[in-house]
C-alpha cells in the first residue's frame, strides 16, 4: 500500500467513483466500512482493473491493525497511507497506462494490486497475469500471494527434488493448500499437518500421508523429513529441528499466534540461529511478478493446481473474513466477490 491517500473524497458529479473498503486509522477490524471515493488514477506503467474479486490474507490483517510495528514503514507510520484493504485480484482491465505493453482494456487478469477491497484497483503491469481459462474469478483471487508464497517455499528456497519427503504444517490454510498440490507436483511425498475434518481435503490435493495435530504430534514422530514448510509456529524451533535430516530445511512462514515484540523475536531468530546450527533455517520474502504468475498458470491450467476456496464474503463482509484469518482459523482462501460499478 504505497499510494499516498488517507483522505475518502465524497462523490462529486462527473468524477469516476467507485464503493471501496476503508478505513483512516489503525485499529480493530470493526472500523472498516464502505463508502463511495474516487477511483485510483493509473500511472504509465500501471493498470487499471475492474475488480470482481479479491481474496485477503494475513498481510491484510496487519495492515488494518498496524502491528507489527516495522509493518508501518511500508503502510504509514502513524494513519494508512491508502486506506484500502487488500492485494490479491482478478478481474478485467478498464485502463492502462502509457508504458504498458502487455495488457489492454477487455483482458482477464489476476494478480497483486493497491486496495483491492474495492470496484476498481490498480496495478503495476509487472504483477499482473492473464487469468488462467479454467479458473473462474474468485477462483484465480485465490491464487497470487498464496500460490506464489507456495511456489517460492518449493521450487526457490526449499529446492523440492523428486523422491524427497517433505512436510507441510498447516496444509488447509491459504498457503498449505497450494504447497500441498506444489510439492507433489515437484514429485515430492508429502506428509501434511491439520486437523482431522480437513484430512480429506488434503489427501485430495495429493497429500500422500496426514497427521491429525488433534491426534498426534509430528515433532514427536519416527519420520524425518527432507523439508518442513511451518505455516503455524505452534512448536519450539528445537522440536522441528528434530524431525528433519541431517542437511534438511525448515522454512518458516507464520504471522499468526503471536504480537508485539513476541512476534518480532519470532520472526527474527530462527534467522538468526541458523549460521550456528547444521540445518538451515529460512524466512523468505513473496512478491509476485509476472512471470510466476505466468508458472502457476501453467500449472493451473495443466490441472496440476487447483485454489481451495473455502470462505466467500461480499465485499460488505471484509471485517468478516480479517477476523476469520487473524484466528487462524481459515480453509483455503477468503475470497471477497466484488459488483464493480458501471
Amino acid at each position: 500500500m504505497q499510494a499516498p491517500a488517507a483522505e475518502h473524497p465524497p462523490a462529486v458529479a462527473g468524477r469516476p467513483m467507485m464503493r471501496a473498503v476503508v478505513h483512516d486509522r489503525y485499529g480493530a477490524f470493526e472500523q472498516l466500512r464502505v463508502e463511495t471515493v474516487e477511483r485510483p488514477a493509473v500511472g504509465a506503467d500501471e493498470v487499471l482493473v475492474r475488480v470482481h474479486a479479491a481474496s485477503v490474507q494475513i498481510a491484510d490483517c496487519f495492515a488494518v491493525l498496524g502491528t507489527p510495528l516495522p509493518m508501518r514503514l511500508a503502510t504509514g507510520l502513524f494513519k494508512p497511507k491508502y486506506g484500502v484493504p487488500g492485494l490479491d485480484l482478478a478481474g478485467t482491465v478498464v485502463a492502462v497506462g502509457q508504458r504498458v505493453t502487455r495488457f489492454r482494456p477487455g483482458d482477464a487478469v489476476f494478480g497483486v494490486g493497491k486496495g483491492t477491497c474495492a470496484e476498481y484497483a490498480r496495478a503495476g503491469e509487472g504483477t499482473l497475469a492473464t487469468k488462467p481459462t479454467n479458473l473462474t474469478f474468485e477462483q484465480a483471487a485465490a491464487m497470487p500471494t498464496s500460490a506464489h508464497t507456495a511456489l517460492l517455499a518449493m521450487r526457490d528456497v526449499g529446492q523440492v527434488r523428486p523422491g524427497q519427503k517433505v512436510l507441510i504444517n498447516g496444509a488447509s490454510g491459504g498457503v498449505g493448500t497450494f504447497a500441498v498440490q506444489l510439492a507433489r507436483a515437484f514429485g515430492a511425498e508429502v506428509t501434511a499437518v491439520c486437523s482431522g475434518k480437513n484430512a480429506e481435503l488434503v489427501r485430495s490435493l495429493g497429500a500422500h500421508h496426514v497427521i491429525d495435530y488433534e491426534q498426534a504430534d509430528f515433532t514427536t514422530g519416527p519420520q524425518r523429513y527432507d523439508l518442513v514448510l511451518d505455516n503455524v509456529e505452534n512448536h519450539a524451533l528445537a522440536a522441528c529441528r528434530r524431525v528433519l535430516e541431517p542437511d534438511g530445511r525448515l522454512l518458516l512462514n507464520s504471522g499468526t499466534g503471536a504480537s508485539g515484540f513476541a512476534l518480532v523475536v519470532r520472526l527474527l531468530a530462527p534467522v538468526a540461529l541458523s549460521p550456528f546450527v547444521r540445518h538451515e533455517l529460512r524466512r523468505f520474502l513473496s512478491l509476485p511478478h509476472a512471470a510466476d504468475l505466468e508458472t502457476l498458470k501453467g500449472f493451473t491450467e495443466a490441472g496440476q493446481l487447483v485454489p481451495v476456496v473455502g470462505t466467500r464474503l461480499p465485499l460488505e463482509e471484509t471485517a468478516q473474513g480479517l477476523r476469520h484469518i487473524a484466528a487462524g482459523h481459515a480453509r483455503g482462501k477468503v475470497v471477497i466477490t466484488v459488483e464493480a460499478g458501471a
